[in-house]
This record gives structure tokens, C-alpha cells and sequence, in this order.
């Protein structure tokens, strides 16, 4: 089996390093600077606990003049023999165009020779096959903008979890929330708890990339969905993504006896329009406690 997963981390290492050759300039590949370095170490040093999942992406440049469609790409230690997680994503194109352009880009790179490699594939494809999906994008947005101006509409996305406390996870929904535009926060620890605001379709693509590969006990309790006559930002309730924390209960050094302060965390919600959460969260009426 070590064996195995080595074969498949040089291949993966290899796709990486021909990708970062055919885009090498600033901003076309987003991967973790220590991603490789890690990959390369565990394949020199010839053991030890395998190293994080390669996870990045590639701006894919389509059409003239020039729109960016990103591959989000994902790979299990076991890629190429097992299937990557790719998904293409583009602000140019609408919900429904995006969901068509990765039903058939799946359907691709499954009829590809099982255990070939297929990232570089997939950017080929990409770059011959999204052009019409953008175009008609196009067309449908200059039609809806000569009929009438559409409202826009903010979501607001209320996640809880048994626990948070991985730096690592941590990191991964901080970084997703920015890139995605999302106000909010996290609060870590035990429970722990994840609001995101903004469009609806980066929300959704949020809840999606968070859970991935499989995050248990975890639970969008609820969805809020509000119309804005103007900007959404003016229905925002959180200016920023927070890192929220607060006092809490218990043994530091005992990570099941590390419970948060829920009456600090009633209060916050309180400040900012959402006490009626609490209950939604946690099937409790919240109470403050008198001071």
C-alpha cells in the first residue's frame, strides 16, 4: 500500500510541476507554498505520516478577449488511481451554466483510461469547451439589464459543528470566506459555530468546499435569504469575517472539556440582530445571565 500511494504522489508531483511550467506567470496557479515542499519531502524521506491532500487551482484563460475560468482542483493520495475533485468556476457565468459546464466536464474525465493522469486534461477541455457557455452568459445578462434591473440577493448561512479546532480547518475556512467575499465568522472551539453572508451562489460554494472530503458532525441549521433593493452589502450584518472566540470552560490541555461561554456568544449574536439563532443552533431559548 506505501508503495502504492508513493507511485501516486510522484505522478501527482509530476502533473504539478508540467502545470506550473505551462503557467508560469503570477497568479495563474493558486497552491500552497508548502505544499510541494512537503510532497518532495515525504517522497525523500521514504515515510512518516503522509502529507496534506494537494489541493490548488488553475485560472484557465478562454475566449477573446480573454475570461478566467478557474479549475479548483482536489486530489486523494491515491489520484490518479481514484478519481480528483474538480470543479470549474467562473464570475462570468450564471448558476445553472457553471452546474452544465462541470456535469459534462465530469462525464470527461470519466471517460478517460482509468489511472491516467487528468488535470491537464481537464485545462485543455476547459480552455475548447467553455466559450459558448460565456458567450451566452453574455447574451442573457445584457437581455435581463435591457428589461429590467434585477434585485440582488444576500444569504446568510448558519453552520454548526460537535467542535473546531484544527489550525489546519481553521485556515481552510478562513481563506474560503475571504476569497468568496463572505462576512461572518467562526467561532472555535466546543460547539463551534460558522455564519457566512453573501450571494447565494458563493454561500453554496463555501458549504461545499468546507465539507469536503468528509467533515462529520457538521450541520447547515439554517439558511436566511433576504432581497436587496441595492447593494447587498447594505444587509450585511457582520462587516468582516471574524475570528470569533471566547472565554471558555474547562481543561485548555482536554479538548472534550473545552467548552465555549454560550451566554458571551448570546450576547453577540444580540449585538448584531441574530438572538433568534441561538435556538436554532442549540433547541434552547437563550438567556443572558443577569449582571
Amino acid at each position: 500500500m506505501a508503495a502504492a500511494v508513493r507511485e501516486c504522489l510522484e505522478l501527482q508531483l509530476l502533473e504539478v510541476e508540467m502545470l506550473l511550467s505551462m503557467f508560469p506567470k503570477k497568479g495563474e496557479i493558486s497552491l500552497d507554498e508548502a505544499a510541494v515542499p512537503a510532497l518532495q519531502r515525504y517522497l525523500r524521506d521514504g515515510g512518516g505520516s503522509l502529507p496534506p491532500r494537494l489541493e490548488y487551482s488553475v485560472a484557465v484563460g478562454v475566449g477573446e478577449p480573454e475570461v478566467k475560468v478557474e479549475l479548483q482542483v482536489q486530489l486523494p493520495h491515491m489520484y490518479p488511481h481514484v478519481a480528483p475533485q474538480l470543479f470549474a468556476r467562473s464570475n462570468a457565468l450564471h448558476r445553472q451554466q457553471q452546474l452544465q459546464l462541470n456535469t459534462l466536464l465530469t462525464s470527461h474525465i470519466g471517460s478517460l483510461d482509468s489511472g491516467e493522469l487528468c488535470v491537464c486534461e481537464a485545462v485543455q477541455w476547459l480552455k475548447e469547451n467553455s466559450l459558448p457557455y460565456l458567450e451566452n452568459s453574455k447574451v442573457s445578462a445584457e437581455s435581463v439589464s435591457k428589461e429590467t434591473a434585477v434585485k440582488e440577493t444576500i444569504q446568510r448561512m448558519w453552520i454548526y459543528s460537535h467542535h473546531i479546532y484544527r489550525q489546519e480547518l481553521r485556515k481552510k475556512i478562513f481563506e474560503c470566506a475571504k476569497k468568496l467575499n463572505l462576512t461572518g465568522f467562526c467561532l472555535t472551539g466546543k460547539p463551534g459555530v460558522i455564519c457566512v453572508e453573501g450571494t447565494r451562489e458563493n454561500c453554496e460554494e463555501f458549504w461545499r468546499v468546507i465539507r469536503y472530503p468528509n467533515w462529520k458532525h457538521i450541520s447547515c441549521k439554517h439558511v436566511e435569504t433576504v432581497e436587496a433593493e441595492g447593494s447587498i452589502d447594505n444587509l450585511r450584518l457582520f462587516q468582516t469575517f471574524e475570528d470569533l472566540q471566547f472565554q471558555a470552560h474547562g481543561d485548555y490541555g482536554l479538548r472534550n472539556d473545552y467548552h465555549m461561554d454560550l451566554g458571551q456568544f448570546l450576547e453577540f449574536l444580540k449585538q448584531h440582530q441574530s438572538g433568534h439563532i441561538f435556538q436554532i443552533l442549540f433547541g434552547v431559548e437563550g438567556k443572558l445571565a443577569d449582571k
